[in-house]
């Protein structure tokens, strides 16, 4: 039989994508999720990878950019793949280089709107609300040298009408990446 292709998972924050991307691929066998990531100490993605009985381990911004610890972690984990579920610092240069194009991640706008530095989380709603916009969404890309900028994999809409507010435009948006995230990752890593 295969090894299973396995995907590292690194977040900043709540964890609800991690938790559903782990659950989508716990009864798999050709795929395991053998880490999670976590760049802030007090992150509750670290509770929800105990409660799934996933190793999750914190590392700050000195591992992330000026050692290679997070990539020595990644390559004694065997990660295959790297899936950012809600991580909020830009990809260093060095998992860049080790995972040209095996790095996904999911934005909560339809790129190329509403992307770069600072634009994360509620500041995308706010943003979104404001503008008076019709519609967002989720975009899902592969990572590359600048902020939301990679190839698109996969978009999906919703509408946001007059009386949106930046709630409930997040909870429309985390809707679409609980039904799509999982699935568009599961396609990619098997292309």
């Amino acid at each position: 039989m295969n090894e299973p292709i396995r995907l590292a998972i690194l977040g900043s924050g709540n964890g609800t994508n991690a938790q559903q991307i782990s659950e989508y691929f716990a009864d798999r066998t050709d795929v395991e999720v053998c880490c999670i990531i976590y760049n802030k100490r007090d992150a509750y993605i670290a509770q929800r990878a105990k409660n799934l009985g996933i190793e999750a381990r914190y590392f700050g911004r000195k591992d992330f950019y000026e050692t290679s610890a997070v990539l020595d972690y990644l390559h004694e984990k065997k990660a295959d793949w790297v899936i950012l579920a809600g991580f909020l610092w830009l990809v260093p240069e060095n998992m860049l280089d080790a995972y040209p194009n095996r790095i996904i991640n999911i934005h909560p706008a339809l790129l190329p709107n509403y992307g770069g530095k600072g634009m994360y989380g509620h500041h995308v709603h706010e943003a979104v609300v404001a503008a008076h916009e019709k519609e967002s969404g989720i975009t899902i890309h592969i990572v590359d040298h600048n902020y939301d900028r990679g190839t698109t994999l996969f978009q999906a809409r919703c509408s946001v009408s007059p009386d949106d507010t930046p709630d409930t435009l997040a909870a429309k948006i985390h809707l679409l990446e609980k039904e799509h995230f999982p699935r568009v990752i599961d396609e990619t890593i098997h292309r």
